[in-house]
């Protein structure tokens, strides 16, 4: 609650040191939308985002990377407003902004990759989903290694899928990899951990391995435990 009167003052300050059409002006817009979209103060947050990708496409033209980053931002609103037509084609226009400027497997096109690839899983396109997890995780394991946490999340992402689909078989793999990624890179304590543990112990119900999921389950709650 503390953050949005601070994010609030500081582009207040940036807006009449800086001019209202300003790059940091538009960055502090986007940090104030980022915070407000958490809060699901989607309607402001939209305005917010919008205005800061008119001032960076003003300011440092149509195809820049920081434009991407507004794009992506929008498009994940409109995501969470099941406002999918808006978000696919935004995602699309900064995959190609970052396409140009980075190259074909840069993180940044990973990440509008996973955008489109959610938004592809919640309209039931599983297969065009499958294609674009699969795209971002090669990037993300050829850029940061294949035991970074970014992997397990991808791979977490696309065993998501495969559960959708009753894919079991191959789903289970993927999330025993993303567990181990995690508890080696993370610690046996943190909350990515406790997610893994429960996205495993929901596949071990799902194939009646109900002792192995109530063993799971309590190892997840352990960790959830110490949050508190």
């Amino acid at each position: 609650a503390m953050a949005n009167p601070l994010l609030r003052r500081a582009l207040l300050i940036n807006e009449n040191a800086l001019g209202p059409d300003h790059v940091d002006v538009a960055m502090n817009l986007n940090n104030l939308a980022l915070l407000l979209h958490s809060q699901e103060q989607y309607t402001e947050a939209e305005s917010l985002h919008k205005r800061a990708l008119e001032i960076k496409e003003k300011t440092l033209g149509a195809d820049h990377s920081d434009v991407a980053i507004s794009l992506n931002n929008l498009a994940a609103l409109y995501s969470t407003k099941e406002g999918y037509k808006q978000a696919e084609k935004l995602y699309k226009r900064a995959m190609l902004i970052n396409e140009k400027v980075y190259g074909l497997d840069h993180l940044s096109v990973a990440t509008s990759l996973n955008g489109l690839a959610v938004l592809y899983e919640e309209r039931g396109k599983y297969e065009k989903a499958e294609a674009l997890y699969r795209r971002a995780l090669r990037i993300v394991e050829k850029e940061l290694g294949p035991e970074h946490p970014t992997v397990a999340a991808s791979l977490n992402n696309l065993a998501s899928l495969y559960s959708i689909q009753m894919l079991y078989s191959q789903a289970r793999p993927l999330l025993k990899r993303a567990l181990k990624i995690w508890v080696k890179t993370l610690g046996s304590e943190h909350p990515d951990v406790a997610t893994g543990l429960e996205n495993l112990a929901q596949l071990q119900r799902k194939t009646n391995q109900d002792k192995e999921a109530d063993l799971t389950e309590k190892n997840a709650a352990k960790i959830r435990a110490m949050e508190r």
